[in-house]
């Protein structure tokens, strides 16, 4: 397989298989990239593709212009639960912020997507063991509607910066979000590690009247998700306050137990021989104050359930968008997906779940 059309670089399979082969040590905490056995694979996991694409994006790291806010945008989210969700396992946009309407997560959303590279604040470890910068996947047009962004904060696997993940984070971004990953290729190092810094400097810019997203950030929904090392960063990440959400991808850690700050979806693949399974069932058994959800989509390997390019989402990355769409936007006609014991997932054979406090 080699990977060259999006990014106008050349990646055969060997070389992917070491990017994304993360290795984790024996106490769960995450590896370097010498380490683990190679992912296998490489195609999208059979059965149950969900047509999609991953939104038109404006390439290149060029800044957007503008900076004042609408009139509709608001200003800093505050007060309760939002229209769109309930106190357990959703929440919609607070505040001044606009309801958001529930959308396909395995289409596009309405918004054209650009991208900005070496923004945001210096975090993490990088070449030369230096903190690094970060890349941002956002809506071109900011508080449209009235309707004010939740934020995803994202983490690479061992090697990898967001740009390999494009069409997942620009997809995230054409329904609303603003996605922004570091880019670091060791996302679990640092102190901090960057997956909070990152999220942490999104909220601030609401506050900045200088900067674009100045009133147009919802501030009370902020979102994780990560693979591989990600993954565990992302399990990591998600005991912090601002995170109301997360979902680790082939990546999890239960060190310290539960003490999360939101609902979890911790995904694993039935073929992943690199970070197996009995790990992430492992830190989702250890969440106990928060509804969780363990999937295990059968046919997936480490990486087969990564779109590098084209137009169709695996099953996965829909279910991702769809849990984000869920407790970041309240988008309540989603909640069945996983919700309940007869949840879509829990019903497609694909699937093998298990939940925990979602029964409603």
């Amino acid at each position: 397989m080699e990977i060259s059309a999006r990014y106008g670089w050349s990646l055969t399979s060997v070389a992917l298989a070491a990017l994304l082969g993360a290795a984790c040590g024996t106490n769960g905490t995450p590896g370097d990239a010498s380490g683990g056995a190679s992912a296998t694979g490489g195609g999208p996991g059979s059965g149950g593709s969900a047509p999609g694409s991953g939104g038109s994006s404006a390439s290149g790291g060029a800044t957007s212009s503008g900076g004042a806010p609408s009139g509709s945008g608001g200003g800093t989210p505050s007060g309760g639960a939002g229209t769109g969700g309930s106190a357990l396992g959703g929440g919609g946009p607070t505040g001044d912020c606009a309801p958001w309407e529930t959308a396909d997560p395995s289409q596009p959303g309405p918004f054209e997507v650009v991208t900005e590279n070496n923004v945001g604040p210096l975090a993490g470890v990088g070449e030369d063991d230096m903190p690094t910068d970060f890349m941002v996947f956002r809506p071109a047009d900011l508080g449209t509607d009235g309707h004010c962004h939740p934020v995803i904060t994202w983490g690479n696997g061992t090697g990898s910066t967001p740009d390999l993940y494009g069409v997942l984070l620009e997809h995230l971004a054409s329904h609303g979000f603003i996605v922004i990953g570091s880019n670091s290729q060791n996302v679990g190092q640092g102190d901090p590690p960057p997956m909070v810094p990152g999220a942490q400097w999104i909220v601030d810019q609401n506050a900045d009247s200088s900067s674009p997203y100045f009133g147009h950030v919802d501030t009370a929904h902020v979102g994780a998700t990560g693979h591989s090392q990600g993954g565990f960063a992302t399990s990591m990440a998600g005991r912090d306050p601002l995170i109301t959400t997360m979902a680790p991808l082939c990546g999890a850690s239960g060190q310290g137990g539960g003490n999360l700050s939101g609902p979890a979806f911790f995904f694993c693949g039935g073929m992943d021989e690199t970070v197996p399974c009995d790990g992430i069932h492992d830190a989702f058994a250890a969440v106990d104050d928060q509804p969780a959800m363990f999937a295990n989509y059968l046919t997936a390997d480490h990486a087969n359930w990564i779109t590098f390019f084209g137009d169709t989402l695996t099953p996965v990355e829909v279910a991702v968008t769809a849990w984000m769409r869920v407790h970041l936007m309240g988008d309540t006609a989603l909640r069945s997906t996983f919700y309940g014991e007869s949840c879509s997932l829990c019903t497609d054979a694909e699937w093998e779940i298990e939940q925990s406090m979602m029964d409603e």
